[in-house]
């Protein structure tokens, strides 16, 4: 009896064990297996009389025919969608082969066979072509030759980051080489997963870098993103969010391209891209899973977008087609370095159908680029089992009715295959067979004793090499090519280089040209962008100008960014700063306070000098005071001349004539004085109006005070009826001296100990500098003027009680309302003065002064220049003397009564000098 079992393997691979005889003969027969199918793979191989055998995998066709519903077991799927661009990468590692064997410095006396299978840009086929790489398909039981009998070296593939990854899965089990040519994920970097995978193009940590340096240089904040549904878009498009982010660039929208047609899925990328007002988009995703998306685009018309391609399409022909210009135009990506293939262009002219009939690609190729059908041949082109974009399910077989006459020229065509401009990945291909070719001459010169393997330094051999060895020197590898460029591959199986920075425009043909605008450089100790400056680059807007692709416009100078909570920091509200603070570029998170001196401008733009206030003479009030100090005090002069003309008449000399001029000097220096108060302060002019307006008061007061005392006098003698109460005029002098010369110690105290000076005052108004006199002391401030006070008291007690006198004499009663108008107006002026600021403050105590120094003036002074100057008849001694009670009319005080002496005493009378 036979015993089956199955067993389902990736790719759809099944093993069938079949045991034969009886459970007697189980034991001595060996066990067997067989293939119950074949995969449907295409392909070349060429292994006959080579030493080695380089595997190869591309996407000479983008997609597979889905499979029938209707049938129940797993089937090999058939490829559609013809790919110009991947049968030239084919071509290119054949043509790279053939060098290399015609080469006598590489592999000498070793030649290189090839077996390259068609990816169908599908994982499934991926996974098909390692399973046939590791088994084969004609051997009764698996084995590591494939099967073409001939050592596998390696592979160089498999075109796409997810089919890498799905193949290099089953490969690196083994250890076997697989080296990338075009792809970029940074899964693969990854030594654990991918120990036996490397790569000659950069991976896409790189790339992230580059777009995110790019992005910056245009100063662009507010990016959407749109990737492929694979490891490529979705790893991709993953590190550049996270690149972005710590860039402090804003991710608008992201979304996924369906691998698989969804309309719903297409609708939603579309959706945000035209509800989003971001205008730079970074789209990570191959050309083929592009192409949809693109139709998309045309469909709705979007344009006025500026896209930042990745290197899988930005020099793709499938995608830089012309009729797509205006909705692509602009577009600007990452490329690898292009080189130029010798021998190349032939070598991609040399194909025909005729010279293999069973070469169904040359065949599907011809037939596809000619769009005729090759003449008994029963392969299918131009065929798409697609969804479209109305969700129906297109099946076109374009069989042409035309028939190839195999005549056609290939130098009419103008398709990816034959374009040898760009290339590109192309060269990656070269450069991939090469480092596969260069570490097996590496091993192939080692020598016994000096090998890299312990124990022994022992040396391996081709071709009974182990996989494992030829990753030694794989991972190792540093060599230049033909054209000079430096190949190293890191310890995660990497490479540095740079990045060639292409912007699309228009040629003058109206083809789409990709122009270098910049290079983005990345090593291990370098990653710079470094753009062209003498080149233009093309933007695909109304203005032709580069894009503003911000989700708020940069805050204008004056404002500050206003977190908007649960919104990307790229969304914010202007905010306009508080006064005393600006910020003075655009953009700015904070603004920044102004020194002391300064204050913010009405734009909030500037810091700008403090406007500094104080009573100038220049402006109409400063000017008005001085001349109310100056008329005071030429009134004052008046008064002088008047008593010094009538020096001699009863009423000057009464009550004190030298004091009376005094009286009139000190008026003078306080009316005087009141000047100082206006001007810029200074320490100086701090100290000198306070002590001279407290030397002035204090010497008029010193002096009105010995008149009230010899008027209070005057009263006693005339309630006492005696005549013995007097007071010599020294007296008087000696009471002036001595009350002067307390001021004059306490101000020197004052100026000595804690003098007054010049205070900036910013408290009482932002945007001005109040330039003010502290004063230094309050207490000794207190005590200047708190003299000038016990004077003045001492004034108005003594002529209040004295105010009695006879009615005909009234120089009491006018000193008496003079203090009382003194006391008015300062004690008005307390309250005025605490409520006011900056220069009007002054000015309230300028007014105080002058009114209290005219009020003093006018009722000490005018009383008497009216008798003088206009009824000078009373100026008598009648009229100044006056009468004393009735009780006594023996004493009789007259200003005309002069000293009587008594044994040389002068007994004086109360009233004159």
């Amino acid at each position: 009896m036979a015993n089956r079992k199955k067993y389902l393997l990736p790719g759809f691979l099944i093993f069938v064990w079949v045991r034969l005889g009886t459970e007697g003969q189980e034991q001595n027969k060996e066990q067997t297996c067989r293939l119950l199918g074949k995969f449907d793979l295409n392909g070349y191989v060429e292994a006959k009389d080579h030493t080695l055998v380089i595997g190869g995998v591309f996407p000479v066709h983008s997609r597979t025919i889905p499979a029938n519903e209707s049938i129940l077991e797993p089937v090999s799927a058939k490829c559609e969608g013809f790919n110009f661009r991947g049968f030239r990468w084919l071509k290119a590692m054949i043509h790279t082969l053939k060098e290399i064997n015609k080469r006598k410095d590489i592999l000498p006396n070793i030649t290189l066979g090839y077996q390259i299978f068609d990816s169908c840009y599908t994982i499934s086929k991926a996974m098909e072509s390692a399973l046939v790489f590791l088994t084969g398909q004609e051997e009764t039981k698996p084995n590591f030759r494939n099967s073409t009998g001939v050592y596998l070296a390696g592979i160089v593939g498999s075109g796409g980051s997810s089919l890498s990854v799905a193949a290099s899965r089953v490969l690196g089990l083994y250890y076997i080489p697989q080296v990338g040519y075009a792809s970029t994920t940074s899964l693969l970097s990854d030594k654990y997963q991918f120990p036996s995978y490397l790569r000659v193009i950069p991976s896409d940590t790189f790339q992230s870098d580059a777009m995110v340096a790019l992005i910056r240089h245009f100063k662009w904040v507010w990016i959407g993103a749109i990737a492929g549904d694979d490891d490529y878009g979705k790893y991709g498009i993953k590190l550049f969010k996270e690149k972005a982010e710590i860039a402090n660039l804003c991710i608008a929208f992201s979304e996924t391209i369906p691998k698989v047609y969804s309309n719903e899925k297409m609708q939603k990328a579309v959706d945000a891209i035209k509800s989003s007002t971001a205008r730079v988009i970074v789209l990570f995703a191959s050309d083929i899973d592009l192409s949809p998306f693109v139709l998309e685009m045309v469909y709705h018309n979007i344009t006025d977008r500026t896209w930042i391609a990745s290197e899988a399409w930005v020099t793709s022909a499938l995608i830089a087609n012309p009729q797509y210009f205006p909705y692509f135009g602009g577009t600007i990506g990452f490329g690898v370095p292009r080189a130029d293939i010798p021998g190349f262009k032939e070598f991609l002219y040399d194909i025909h159908p005729s010279k293999d009939p069973n070469d169904v690609l040359t065949i599907e190729f011809w037939q596809t680029a000619f769009n005729c059908t090759w003449p008994n041949s029963s392969v299918p082109y131009n065929v798409d089992h697609r969804v479209n974009m109305t969700g129906k399910e297109d099946r076109l077989y374009a069989m042409s009715d035309k028939f190839c006459t195999g005549q056609e020229k290939l130098e009419d065509l103008k398709n990816t295959y034959l374009d040898v401009s760009q290339l590109r990945i192309t060269n990656n291909v070269r450069q991939a067979v090469y480092s596969m070719a260069i570490a097996l001459d590496r091993l192939s010169r080692c020598e016994e004793g000096r090998g890299p393997y312990i124990p022994g330094n022992t040396c391996a051999y081709i071709p009974d090499f182990e996989p494992w060895q030829l990753m030694f020197y794989m991972k190792t590898l540093k060599f230049t090519t033909q054209g000079g460029v430096r190949i190293e591959i890191d310890e995660n199986g990497d490479v540095t280089g740079y990045y060639d920075v292409l912007n699309w425009q228009l040629g003058d043909n109206g083809d789409i040209t990709f122009v270098k605008i910049g290079e983005y450089i990345f090593t291990k100790s370098k990653f710079q962008l470094v753009m062209k400056e003498n080149v233009t680059v093309f933007w695909n807007t109304e203005t032709k100008e580069c894009p503003l692709s911000v989700c708020t416009h940069e805050c204008l100078p004056g404002t500050r960014k206003g977190i908007r909570q649960g919104e990307p920091v790229c969304c914010f509200d202007c905010i306009q700063c508080a006064e005393g603070h600006v910020t003075r570029e655009p953009g700015q998170r904070d603004c920044e306070p102004c020194d002391e001196d300064h204050w913010s401008n009405e734009q909030r733009s500037e810091c700008v000098l403090k406007e500094v206030e104080f009573l100038s003479y220049e402006e109409a009030l400063g000017f008005t005071l001085v001349i109310l100090s100056i008329f005071g005090a030429l009134v004052a002069v008046g008064v002088i001349v008047v008593y010094a003309i009538h020096r001699n008449t009863p009423l000057v000399m009464a009550n004190g004539r030298e004091l009376s001029f005094i009286i009139q000097v000190s008026f003078i220096i306080t009316l005087l004085s009141s000047m100082l108060f206006i001007g810029k302060p200074c320490n100086w002019s701090c100290m000198a109006r306070q002590i001279t307006l407290a030397l002035g008061f204090s010497l008029c007061l010193s002096c009105i005070l010995g008149k009230t005392i010899s008027l209070f006098l005057a009263y006693r003698i005339s309630k006492s009826k005696t005549r013995f109460i007097s007071m010599r005029p020294l007296y008087r002098k000696i009471i002036v001296l001595i009350s002067v010369l307390i001021e004059i110690g306490i101000c020197i105290a004052y100026l000595l100990l804690k003098p007054p000076r010049v205070y900036k005052n910013m408290e009482s108004q932002n945007t001005k500098i109040f330039l003010e006199c502290i004063e230094g002391s309050i207490e000794f401030l207190c005590s200047v003027f708190g003299f000038d006070v016990f004077l003045a008291l001492l004034c108005f007690l003594t002529t209040f009680v004295a105010r009695k006198l006879p009615d005909n004499y009234y120089e009491g009663k006018c000193i008496t309302f003079g203090m009382l108008v003194f006391f008015i107006v300062w004690i008005s002026f307390v309250p005025a003065y605490l409520s006011t600021k900056g220069k009007f403050k002054v000015a309230v105590e300028i007014f105080a002064i002058l009114a209290s120094s005219y009020g003093l003036l006018g009722c000490l002074f005018a009383p008497k220049c009216f008798i003088i100057l206009l009824r000078p008849k009373k100026n008598t001694n009648e009229t100044v003397g006056g009468r004393v009670p009735t009780i006594d009319r023996s004493i009789q005080l007259t200003s005309a009564s002069v000293s009587s002496e008594l044994n040389n005493t002068t007994v004086s009378t109360v009233l004159d000098d």
